[in-house]
C-alpha cells in the first residue's frame, strides 16, 4: 500500500527561538505563521520522552512555496542538552539550504545578522548539472546553513 504524504516542516530546537526566529525572517524573509507555540503536557511528555518537557517557539513558512508550502519550526525547550558544535560531516541532519539570485549578499546578510563563516564560498562546474555558486555558514546559534545559486 501507497501512503499519500508531503514534506511539512523541519525543526531546530534553539537556545533563544526568539531571536533565532528573528535572524531567520530578517536574512531569508521567512513568515510567521500564528499561532505562537506553548506547549506543555502529558501527551508532550509522552511523544518527546521528555519528563516536564515544555516548549515554546513558532513556525516560520519558508520562502518560494506559498501560504501551504513548508516551514521552519524553531522551539525552545525548557530543559536542554547540550551536544557536540554541528558538523558539515558528520552522519544524521546537516544543513538547510537557500537558494538566493546571489550568493555574496546572501552572505554578507547573515554576517550582519550575526550568523558565521562555515566555508569559503566557491564557483563550481558539477557535470551534468550546471554550474554552482554556494557558501556554508552558520545561523547566531551555529546551525549549518547553505547558500547557494545556480547559473
Amino acid at each position: 500500500m501507497r501512503i499519500k504524504m508531503k514534506f511539512v516542516h523541519t525543526n531546530i530546537v534553539a537556545h533563544n527561538w526568539q531571536s533565532l526566529a528573528k535572524f531567520y525572517q530578517e536574512v531569508f524573509g521567512c513568515e510567521p505563521v500564528p499561532p505562537e507555540r506553548n506547549l506543555s503536557g502529558r501527551w508532550l511528555e509522552e511523544v518527546t520522552g521528555v519528563s516536564g518537557a515544555k516548549i515554546q517557539g513558532i513556525h516560520l513558512r519558508l520562502p518560494g512555496y506559498g501560504p501551504e508550502g513548508p516551514t521552519l519550526e524553531i522551539f525552545q525547550y525548557n530543559q536542554q542538552v547540550e551536544g557536540p558544535q554541528p558538523a558539515i560531516n558528520r552522519p544524521g541532519f546537516a544543513h538547510i539550504a537557500f537558494a538566493v539570485d546571489n550568493v555574496g549578499a546572501a552572505e554578507e546578510a547573515v554576517l550582519a545578522a550575526g550568523g558565521g563563516k562555515y566555508g569559503q564560498r566557491v564557483t563550481v562546474e558539477i557535470p551534468g548539472a550546471g554550474q554552482i555558486t554556494v557558501v556554508y555558514l552558520t545561523d547566531p546559534e551555529g546551525n549549518i546553513i547553505e547558500v547557494q545559486r545556480w547559473a
